[in-house]
């Protein structure tokens, strides 16, 4: 049984060190936004500083403003470099099934107890999570190779009560590509699909003229 916990352990901690993350030399950057929200077209300018904190500024519609900042905080918070032990020290490993795409499911335990991953060629193809309140499960079906580290392509998620189970919203299909600035990989478009009961919602967010910040 230790020997099966620490080699899911093991083949998670693989998997979590190959995804691309900044370095603590991450300048921060600017670009142009132009964000269109089925059909409406909002144009702005966004910051995501050193600290990783995203600004927008240009933009007076407040819905807008906050769905721009929204993806450029979650974009910020999965490029934190944090150690394998500070993010998953208190949690316990095993292994469930193996799928038929050879995904390997690995089963948390500890402080993570009810949360799962498949992992596949190295990458994490799936989570399940609870977090704040909710289950968020994340399908991962292609990626970008950045030779330091894999981004996400092509991926949904969808969420669920954790008491009863039942969906909350609708599923959401994206696809990110990046570009490679100063040594940097950093989000240049996000596409969203999301279906809801009249029909499917497009978000388009497109960052242009890239540029890093003077190091302080």
């Amino acid at each position: 049984m230790v020997g099966t916990q620490i080699a899911a352990q093991e083949l998670f901690r693989a998997a979590y060190e190959n995804r691309y993350t900044w370095d603590q030399d991450f300048p921060g950057y600017t670009a142009d936004v132009t964000f269109t929200d089925n059909g409406q077209v909002y144009t702005g300018k966004a910051k995501v500083g050193a600290d990783l904190k995203p600004e927008v500024t240009g933009i007076e519609d407040e819905a807008a403003q906050k769905a721009i900042h929204g993806q450029l905080f979650e974009v910020a918070i999965h490029r934190v470099r944090r150690s394998f032990e500070a993010t998953h020290g208190a949690n316990t490993f095993r292994y469930g099934e193996t799928l038929a795409d050879g995904s390997i499911e690995i089963l948390m335990g500890g402080k993570a107890e009810g949360d799962k991953y498949h992992i596949r060629d190295n990458e994490v193809s799936m989570v399940h999570r609870h977090i704040h309140g909710v289950v968020v499960t994340i399908h991962t079906f292609s990626s970008h190779d950045t030779g330091a580290g894999y981004l996400s392509h092509r991926y949904d998620s969808v969420y669920h009560d954790p008491q009863t189970g039942a969906q909350k919203g609708g599923l959401s299909t994206f696809e990110d590509n990046y570009d490679a600035v100063g040594g940097y990989h950093i989000l240049s478009h996000r596409h969203i699909e999301t279906t809801t009961d009249n029909g499917p919602q497009v978000q388009d967010f497109v960052f242009s003229n890239i540029a890093l910040m003077e190091k302080a």
